[in-house]
Formats: C-alpha cells, sequence, structure tokens
C-alpha cells in the first residue's frame, strides 16, 4: 500500500452534499424565514420534495440515519396526519407549484403501509403539481416489501426505488445487524419490476465488520447480476459517539484504512466489469441511464439525496430532521419527534436551523459541487461568476499545492483537477475550498 494513499484515506472530511455543511447551520433560521423565503418563490418555480419517515421495525446496528424503531400503528398514524398538515402549511405559504421530483428517505418510508402513503399521496397530488414526468423516488428495505405495499406504489406513480443491500455476506450481515440473505433481495426486485418501477437502484457499503475485499466483491457481483441502473457505494462511517447504535458494533473487527482503500477499488473493478460507469466520488450507472448521460454532458448536480439530475429551484423538506434548500438558504426541520409535532399543530413551520447564504456561500457552493461532480473546477473563473475578484479563492493554493505533491490533484493556472489516482481523495480536495471547516469541532468520517 502507497504510504502515502494511507495517510490520505486516513483523514476526515465532510461528505459535501451541502455546502456550508449541516454543522454550520444557525438556531436564528426558523418559522419566520421559512414563511419568507416560500411566499419569495416565484409561481413558475420548480420544486423538489423530500419526505423523511424517521421509523424502521429494527435498527440496524450500522445506521447512521435519524430513525427509531416501531412495532405499533399508532405512532405511524399520527406521523402520518402531522405530515399531511406540514403539506397543507406549505402549500398555503408558497405560490409555486410544479414539482419535479420527490423523494421519500428515513428511517424506512414504506412502513406507514399501504392507506396511510396512499393518503399522503392523495393530499400532496391535491396541492401540487405531480405528473408523469415528475421523478418519484423511495428508499425501501427488502425485508419488509410485500405485494400490497408493491402495489399501492405503483399506483402512487413511484418510478424509482432503491434497496438498501450494503452486504450479502451471511457473517458480515450478522456483525452489521442486518440479516438480509440474497433471495430477499431478489424477490423485492421481482416485485417492483412486475409493477412496471424499472429504475432501480441499490446501495452497498464497505467498511463494514469483518468485511474483506472478497466479501465486497462477492456483494458487487450478485448485485450487479440483478441489474440494477444505479448503485450507491458507502464507506461506512462508524460514529459511535453520535449513534448509539453504532457501540453494538466491534470496532476492533472494523477494517483499516488500507483495506477500505483496497475495499473500494475492488467494488469499483467489479461494478465496471458487470458494464457500470463510475459516476462522481460513490456512484456507479448503467451508461444509458439519466445519471451517467448526465455526469459526463457536466450536468449533474449533489445535493442531501447525494448524486442527482434533479434541478429544481427548491428543496422542500417534509417530516422530522428533514433538510431542505430555497433560493435564500438551507432550511432544517425538528430533530425530536415531540418537537416537530407540536410546531406543526400551532400552525409554525418546524424548522430550528438553517443557514442564509451569502454571495460567498453560493460561489463556494457551486465551486465545491463542480469539484465532487465534474472532478475539475476552474476556481477563478467561478469567482469572476459571482462577482469576485479572480484570486478571491487562492487561499486554497495553499492545501491544494500538498494534494499536488501526493498525486491527488494538478492545478494549472486556477483550474484543478483531480487525477484518477486522486478520486478517492476528492473530498479532501474540496476541503480546501471550505471557509467553515477550520471553525468547526464536528467529527467528520474517513476521507474512503
Amino acid at each position: 500500500m502507497d504510504p502515502a494513499a494511507l495517510a490520505l484515506a486516513e483523514r476526515s472530511a465532510p461528505r459535501y452534499t451541502s455546502y456550508p455543511t449541516a454543522p454550520h447551520f444557525s438556531k436564528e433560521i426558523g418559522d419566520a424565514e421559512m414563511r419568507h423565503w416560500l411566499s419569495a418563490l416565484d409561481p413558475h418555480a420548480s420544486l423538489s420534495l423530500y419526505f423523511h419517515v424517521p421509523f424502521c421495525r429494527t435498527i440496524c446496528s450500522y445506521c447512521g440515519c435519524h430513525t427509531k424503531a416501531v412495532r405499533q400503528e399508532a405512532p405511524l398514524t399520527a406521523y402520518k396526519e402531522t405530515l399531511l398538515r406540514e403539506i397543507e402549511m406549505t402549500a398555503q405559504a408558497t405560490p409555486a407549484r410544479s414539482v419535479a421530483s420527490i423523494h421519500w428517505g428515513g428511517g424506512t418510508p414504506s412502513i406507514l403501509g399501504p392507506a396511510r402513503f396512499g393518503e399522503i399521496i392523495g393530499r400532496m397530488r391535491d396541492l401540487f403539481g405531480v405528473t408523469g414526468e415528475t421523478e418519484h423516488a423511495i428508499e425501501l428495505d427488502p425485508r419488509i416489501l410485500d405485494a400490497e405495499m408493491v402495489e399501492a406504489l405503483a399506483q402512487a406513480g413511484v418510478n424509482r426505488v432503491s434497496f438498501g443491500v450494503q452486504d450479502l455476506n451471511a457473517h458480515v450481515q450478522e456483525a452489521a445487524g442486518r440479516v438480509q440473505p440474497f433471495e430477499i433481495v431478489e424477490r423485492a426486485v421481482a416485485m417492483v419490476r412486475g409493477a412496471g418501477v424499472a429504475a432501480i437502484n441499490f446501495d452497498l457499503m464497505y467498511g463494514l465488520p469483518h468485511q474483506s475485499v472478497a466479501d465486497v466483491e462477492r456483494t458487487a457481483a450478485m448485485a450487479a447480476s440483478l441489474d440494477p441502473q444505479r448503485l450507491a457505494v458507502f464507506g461506512y462511517a462508524h460514529v459511535p459517539w453520535f449513534k448509539a447504535n453504532q457501540k453494538l458494533i466491534d470496532a476492533a473487527a472494523l477494517p483499516g484504512a488500507a483495506e477500505r482503500l483496497a475495499q473500494a477499488a475492488a467494488v469499483r473493478r467489479t461494478l465496471e466489469r458487470a458494464g457500470f460507469e463510475a459516476i462522481g466520488l460513490d456512484h456507479f450507472a448503467r451508461p444509458h441511464d439519466p445519471l451517467a448521460v448526465a455526469a459526463r454532458d457536466g450536468r449533474m448536480r449533489r445535493n442531501f439525496q447525494g448524486y442527482t439530475i434533479d434541478s429544481a429551484t427548491a428543496l422542500l423538506p417534509f417530516g422530522v430532521s428533514s433538510i431542505g434548500r430555497l433560493p435564500q438558504g438551507f432550511v432544517g426541520n425538528a430533530t425530536d419527534l415531540a418537537g416537530w409535532r407540536r410546531a406543526v399543530e400551532d400552525d409554525r413551520f418546524p424548522v430550528t436551523r438553517g443557514l442564509a447564504f451569502s454571495i460567498e456561500d453560493l460561489a463556494r457552493g457551486d465551486l465545491i459541487e463542480r469539484l465532487m461532480c465534474d472532478f475539475t473546477v476552474d476556481f477563478g473563473a467561478i469567482a469572476l461568476e459571482h462577482g469576485f475578484h479572480v484570486e478571491a479563492f487562492d487561499e486554497a493554493r495553499l492545501p491544494l499545492s500538498a494534494l499536488e505533491r501526493d498525486g491527488v490533484v494538478e492545478v494549472v493556472d486556477r483550474r484543478v483537477t483531480v487525477t484518477e489516482r486522486g478520486r478517492p481523495f476528492v473530498r479532501l480536495a474540496a476541503a480546501a475550498f471550505d471557509a467553515y471547516l477550520d471553525q468547526s469541532a464536528a467529527r467528520h468520517s474517513a476521507a474512503v
């Protein structure tokens, strides 16, 4: 293992699904800002709607999501009722109606069941402009998917599903707290395809306890055999100080930085041999998939859901802990269920944190997004586009020069390009332009 690569892999950096990143959100953003920003949207603005459902049947040991285990129906019904009211409040507050995309995350959104899910969809369709052109995606747990729910998804117009697969080796599943044999995933894929949903995504993970290079190669090959259109391959982030359930994982069983690097490279080789294109930092797609086309054309975007083709004017948040983006800034809903519900019941938006963009934030955000998506950006040109002097972001030259010595980037004039060798470390290159990073005490995940 190259010592320089190993040292880079051991460094930490934000995932840059937003800029500025969530640790820098302020409690000064709340109901008043949300109302003002919603009302200022153009009536013809395109919208992306994100629904967070923070419930699962059981909590996987590796999980870093905002969710809790429920086995009764009452909490789900109560959550549905509050979501309905939040949808109504949002529709009343903005003249914008056109919905370009819908995304359901969690948790396990399908835990709502067909009736509750259908009621939410009905209210949304009554109040917003959802069409056959709207991309409607949902994250699913193959273990609890049944034919009735699949039918409800099809009737709701869901046209893309994402299955949490993670790993397909029994000993890794046991260690990670998610026992899910291949046959369960295969059955779930067959059900949604049978209902007419052709766009299927898989989430895979490396860096899990007791996981080896051979394990990730086997998982990637088995996943590819089910012919998904996209795969997202994430490195497990062990943050037990932030997610108590991860304390159930034996830290001594986790692969080290060298093994994680080897696992990430093995997954890429396996998927590329199976006909997938590497997209951005951690995604893979069939060459004809819209995400692959957008990546080749320089139109790919990055938001809280990862890499996307979504170019909507505003991303509106629904549900506890959900985060949105409007032209003026980020908004984040309350992370506690009771606080979120109280606010909505009091006809207040449950926004408890956020950030109003400065012109510099927007410029640096554009710069970091292009680097994360395209692996190259002219930071002088970005500065000029946003009304700054061409030298505005030259302070990044110092950290970039260190990365250049390590073979991660090449810098010519003010164009920085991530090398093929450096692509796994693109987050470190993006961090060179992060004006907030040194101000934060937040702990971030490993670079690989």
